[in-house]
């Protein structure tokens, strides 16, 4: 059985279908169905059934991670891994059935996507030190990622010529290899080219690479890197909060909404292909309307008498 997906791996890079990350969640998603079958004495693919299935899924289920119960959404994606796995057997193989084609994955609840308030974000990016020339490429970065709404895979791929200073935009190549055009404000631009004349290149030196966002050693940043610093500084400035960085994404979104921007424009700037991904910031800003308004309303959440 492994050595199917063995081959299913190397499918995947035939065909070019999806990321390196993807291609590890599919690795690791189907290495542990297998190690399932193995501990129920079942050695043959075509003698997976449904009920199988259903007893793979309880299994998941009785699994405790390091945050709980493993959630709808990621019994939903190893489900379907698996059931791509299986096409992929189908055509390529020769195995007869697919068990997990008319399995109804869990339902998925949609998350509110975690974002700051404006001040906090102000908080956050005042709480550099300008005089340090670590915290003058943090504050570039952590201000171009709130100005542009970037994904931290975007800002650490980054590159010099993808910069437009004269006028203010980003040429930015997101998921699935789309590019976008997104702007960016004039504090983002002077922080950005502070960082880019004063420190980059003590650190580059004699590097050859135009990658924006590099280490003391002159290396690009990692998105691990980026996690590591934002943590540090959201301790620094005593926000407790546990900060990603998507929390900078969801934040800009939020806040461009809450100041009336329209919904069509913001998925246009975030590189979402569909209008839903989008909408689930209305919601946002829609309870805290609602909140606000419990809140402040003489009469709201009290009984009339």
């Amino acid at each position: 059985m492994e050595s199917y997906l063995t081959r299913f791996l190397d499918y995947l890079d035939t065909v070019n279908s999806g990321s390196a990350h993807t291609k590890d969640a599919y690795q690791r998603d189907i290495t542990e169905f297998l190690d399932f079958l193995k501990s129920e004495n079942i050695m043959s693919l075509d003698d997976v059934d449904r009920i199988i299935v259903m007893n793979y899924v309880s299994h998941l289920r009785e699994r405790d991670g390091r945050q709980g119960t493993m959630k709808n959404a990621t019994v939903a994606r190893k489900l379907s891994s698996l059931r791509s796995y299986y096409r992929y057997l189908n055509e390529y193989v020769g195995v007869q059935n697919n068990p997990f084609l008319y399995f109804k994955a869990p339902k998925q609840t949609r998350r509110i996507p975690e974002f700051l308030f404006y001040d906090e974000i102000a908080l956050f990016l005042a709480s550099f030190d300008l005089h340090e020339a670590v915290d003058v490429r943090d504050r570039a970065l952590f201000e171009l990622m709130y100005a542009s709404g970037l994904r931290v895979s975007e800002a650490v791929n980054l590159r010099l010529s993808d910069i437009d200073f004269h006028d203010n935009i980003l040429h930015i190549v997101g998921k699935g290899d789309k590019q976008r055009l997104v702007p960016f404000y004039d504090l983002a631009k002077e922080r950005l080219v502070d960082y880019i004349e004063h420190v980059r290149p003590k650190w580059v030196n004699t590097l050859q690479h135009e990658y924006v966002f590099v280490n003391q050693k002159g290396k690009p940043l990692t998105s691990r890197g980026v996690q590591y610093r934002m943590e540090l500084a959201a301790k620094k400035c005593h926000l407790h909060l546990h900060i990603h960085p998507h929390m900078f994404r969801h934040s800009f979104a939020t806040h461009l909404l809450d100041n009336g921007a329209d919904l069509r424009v913001v998925q246009e700037l975030l590189g979402h292909a569909s209008l839903s991904t989008t909408q689930i910031y209305v919601h946002v800003t829609q309870d805290r309307l609602k909140s606000a308004y419990e809140h402040a309303h003489p009469r709201a959440g009290k009984e009339n008498t």
